[in-house]
């Protein structure tokens, strides 16, 4: 990059608006990523593999897993700060920023949140040191964007519940030591704590995927799962308990997605300033700056969004249709400025040597995972009119 040009987010002044603990917490996660994930994060996106307890581990020692949860093991930070953490790890990989939002932001949110505190001794210090991974099974065949339609049940056996259904789309499942899985019972619908090991539990992986290759996949299966009395989560009950995990899940990708966003145009801004076309750098071109220059705007103003709600959110102040407002926006703009970049990149942009077509196949997965764009815009349109157009 040319020694007089300056950083994207130097245009607003982001640093400017961040403590400096939040700014060291960025600085320490995007330095682990540069030296311990993104060398290698090339070669787990080819191959679909990723060695997922090592992450796990390496992610717990860092303090980020559940970091914005308060004790049982967990840093505390401001929701700020985890969502800085989030972009610096999407800023690598989505699948890496999922691994840390379905462990922190729904596994352990949901235990945390609602369960005994038999169960939050006994899972969540494991799970935040990284020891111990966890999954959450909401999303089944036939019931994504409508939780409601779920076919999973739970019926009562004495004291014991017995679970059947499968889920799907399910990060981290065939690597967790926990699944917190939803289910219908008679009193509606129920969160409980499964160990992986239960007879008749089992969470194949999916493979064959064009995104989000950087990150395990999989299905639950429950056949005739047998579960203690104690394993429900004892404060959740109807859909506001998994919808209010969607939330938190939902907060880190509108960081998250800028992460991914900068990352395209940063290589996108170098590649430009280096490439040669007809005896003239590719970024000395108008037209290349117009791009340049039009997704800086857009990465800028998703930034600024993002450390808006992240502001509300630590004044406790965040409603559910601002947390839409800033997924759908961030996400849509962010998989825009990646196939825009690849655009800058040329054939070059095609290959695995530079981030821009990886992060947008992963940023396909990200647009429709945690609430597709169509469901934020009707919660958005909810708020504005006060009419519900779910149905």
């Amino acid at each position: 990059m040319n020694t007089s040009s300056v950083h994207p987010f130097d245009l607003v002044d982001v640093d400017g608006l961040l403590s400096d603990e939040e700014r060291e917490i960025q600085r320490t996660v995007r330095a682990l990523g540069e030296r311990e994930l993104r060398p290698h994060v090339a070669r787990w996106f080819e191959e679909g593999a990723i060695p997922a307890r090592e992450l796990a581990r390496t992610l717990g020692r860092l303090g980020v897993l559940g970091m914005h949860l308060e004790g049982y093991g967990c840093a505390g930070t401001s929701a700020v700060a985890y969502g800085l953490a989030c972009l610096e790890l999407e800023a690598v990989d989505s699948g890496l920023r999922s691994l840390v939002s379905v462990q922190g932001s729904l596994a352990m949110y949901a235990i945390r949140t609602y369960g005994s505190e038999e169960q939050k001794q006994r899972w969540l210090p494991g799970m935040a040191a990284g020891e111990s991974i966890g999954c959450f099974g909401l999303t089944e065949p036939d019931a994504g964007s409508d939780p409601g339609a779920m076919r999973t049940n739970a019926r009562r056996d004495g004291s014991d519940w017995i679970l059947n259904g499968t889920k799907m789309w399910i990060t981290n499942a065939s690597v967790a030591d926990v699944a917190v899985v939803w289910a219908r019972t008679e009193d509606g619908v129920r969160g409980f704590v499964v160990p992986a090991g239960t007879p008749g539990f089992s969470a194949p992986e999916i493979r064959r995927k064009l995104s989000l290759r950087a990150s395990v996949t999989g299905e639950l299966v429950l056949e005739d799962v047998r579960l203690p009395a104690d394993a429900v989560l004892p404060q959740a009950r109807g859909l506001s308990g998994p919808l209010g995990c969607l939330n938190e899940a939902r907060f880190g990708i509108v960081f998250g997605a800028i992460g991914a966003a900068r990352d395209c145009l940063e290589a996108a801004i170098s590649y430009a300033s280096e490439r040669t076309v007809f005896g003239r750098s590719l970024a000395s071109y108008q037209l290349t700056q117009q791009k340049l220059a039009d997704m800086a705007v857009e990465l800028d103003k998703g930034m600024l969004l993002a450390l808006r709600l992240g502001r509300l959110k630590d004044e406790g102040r965040l409603r559910p249709e601002q947390v839409s407002v800033g997924k759908l926006n961030n996400v849509r703009e962010a998989i825009a400025i990646a196939r825009e970049c690849r655009t800058v990149l040329g054939a070059n942009g095609i290959t695995l040597e530079y981030p821009a077509l990886r992060h947008a196949n992963n940023l396909e997965s990200v647009l429709t995972y945690e609430g597709t764009s169509e469901v934020h815009s009707l919660v958005i349109g909810k708020a504005l009119t006060g009419e519900a157009a779910f149905r």
